[in-house]
């Protein structure tokens, strides 16, 4: 059974992508054309939804599979496929609405709707299969082909600008993934010196890493490093981030949050196998610095935003180096909070973005000057962005807050210094994030504005994800507890 896995990940994304392309032949109007497309998408994100509640709830984890050992399921795995699947599928909801709304202003043309749902459903599959990859070189093809679709997603709207955006992502990105190359190479060397034939795999690489040398190991680490960086948007290579958000789709933009996990996954996996390794006072403070680096100059910049996506988009490096700080204390506790912290910025960023695309088809920009009588025009997506704005800043009772709160109370006997920078930076991207709003929301105009009619399949993933993000915020269930528990075992912290 557990063989069959991958097929029942790729069986329904291969089906639905041939419907689309091959078979597809509509002579129906763009709309009516977007509803069917739509809907096809819509179930395979609920089968993926499915299999990944499965492999929670019910399957025996861990689970190898094949003879190669390449695939393989274990508690990161799985919490990492289920954030996937939960995103992806409010997302395809939320986008039936969203792309009728891009072919009614002629943002996108309706004879590349067909390919772009279909590059999302391959989107989905390709994010699966890379925190299912137990073989690092495999990894590193899934996160390169993820890069090439998430551009094509990108590139699909009708500007200029878009294909700017979408080549530096991926002469970012690609270049950084260069040096991955190199580090995996190396990484291959060591492990032929401890056993015959030598291997890439998570599992094999976790029992021998107290073997190998941990200076060499360390020097492997900072190459694939510098890929998983770019992939995650940390300084310095979160240049991209910016630019691809603002240019991006709200839809590929929510999901690019998982696209940013995937590298920081690769992160964690690797500094398991260098703290094993007896290399964990150096990998410490690489990533100690590394983060705090990306969380400084995150902060600082969010201050000077004037674009709400822009301002999203350094959110989410903040939000990528706290992880990277969180990694570097190396304490189960803080590695505890820091994977609650991923799934749930996954929820409030999903909802962030999904409020910004509203206000993008209202006010026809992103800038803040734009904004008139929101609460009048759309009062969902107006409360929308401000219960995300104060889930993501850490405000108490949302559940970044628990996250902050613990791994701050780690980080103060960790290392003090960090303790602090970490804690004024936080407190400028509140500010940044206060001072956004006040300026968005006090907008005056006497102009008559028409509101955009929102269809009610927008509203719901909204009012589903504001419902979520409140009671991960009061309440953690026990298999989340216990998961999140396991990885801390399996991980070796």
């Amino acid at each position: 059974m557990e063989n069959w896995i991958p097929v029942l990940f790729a069986a329904p994304t291969l089906l639905i992508i041939g419907i689309l392309l091959s078979f597809w032949k509509s002579k129906q109007t763009d709309q009516a054309d977007n509803c069917s497309l739509s809907l096809f998408t819509i179930i395979h994100t609920v089968i993926y939804f499915g299999i990944s509640l499965w492999l929670i709830f019910a399957a025996d984890l861990p689970i190898t599979l094949f003879d190669n050992e390449y695939f393989y399921i274990d508690a990161l795995s799985g919490y990492e496929i289920l954030i996937t699947t939960i995103v992806f599928l409010l997302v395809s909801l939320y986008g039936r609405g969203y792309v009728s709304g891009l072919i009614k202003a002629g943002d996108l043309d309706a004879i590349v709707l067909k390919f772009f749902y279909a590059a999302f459903c391959l989107l989905e599959l390709l994010l699966v299969f890379g925190f299912m990859s137990n073989n690092i070189a495999l990894l590193w093809i899934f996160i390169e082909l993820s890069t090439i679709i998430t551009a094509f997603l990108i590139v699909t709207l009708n500007a200029r600008e878009n294909i700017l955006a979408a080549l530096k992502y991926i002469f970012i990105a690609s270049t950084a993934m260069i040096f991955g190359f190199i580090g995996i190479i190396i990484l291959f060397t060591l492990s032929q010196k401890v056993i015959d034939g030598g291997s890439l795999n998570w599992t094999t690489l976790m029992d021998i890493a107290h073997s190998v040398d941990p200076s060499i190991l360390s020097f492997a680490f900072i190459f694939l490093f510098i890929g998983f960086a770019a992939k995650s948007g940390l300084v310095p290579f979160h240049t991209w981030i910016p630019i691809a958000y603002a240019r991006a789709p709200s839809i590929v933009a929510a999901v690019s949050g998982i696209v940013l996990n995937l590298g920081v996954y690769g992160i964690l996996r690797l500094y398991a196998i260098g703290n094993l390794a007896g290399a964990g006072e150096f990998l410490k403070n690489f990533l100690l610095v590394i983060g705090l680096l990306t969380v400084i100059i995150a902060a600082f910049s969010i201050l000077a935003r004037t674009n709400t996506k822009k301002l999203l988009a350094f959110s989410s490096i903040e939000s990528m180096g706290f992880m990277i700080v969180s990694i570097g204390i190396g304490a189960p506790v803080a590695l505890f909070w820091m994977l609650f912290f991923q799934f749930t910025h996954s929820l409030v960023k999903t909802l962030l973005f999904f409020c910004a695309g509203i206000f993008r088809r209202q006010y026809k920009s992103n800038k803040f000057d734009m904004i008139k009588k929101p609460f009048q025009l759309q009062p969902l997506a107006s409360w929308g962005l401000i219960l995300g704005g104060a889930a993501i800043i850490g405000t108490p009772l949302f559940p970044i807050f628990l996250a902050k709160w613990n791994i701050l109370s780690v980080l103060v006997s960790a290392s003090f210094p960090a303790f602090v920078v970490l804690l004024v930076c936080f407190l400028l991207v509140a500010v940044g994030f206060v001072l956004f709003f006040i300026r968005a929301f006090n907008q005056k105009t006497e102009e008559e504005i028409q509101p955009y009619q929102v269809p009610s399949n927008m509203k719901v993933p909204i009012v589903i994800t504001i419902c979520l993000i409140i009671a991960m915020g009061l309440y953690i269930p026990s298999w989340l507890n216990n998961i999140l528990l396991d990885i801390s075992g399996i991980l070796g912290f």
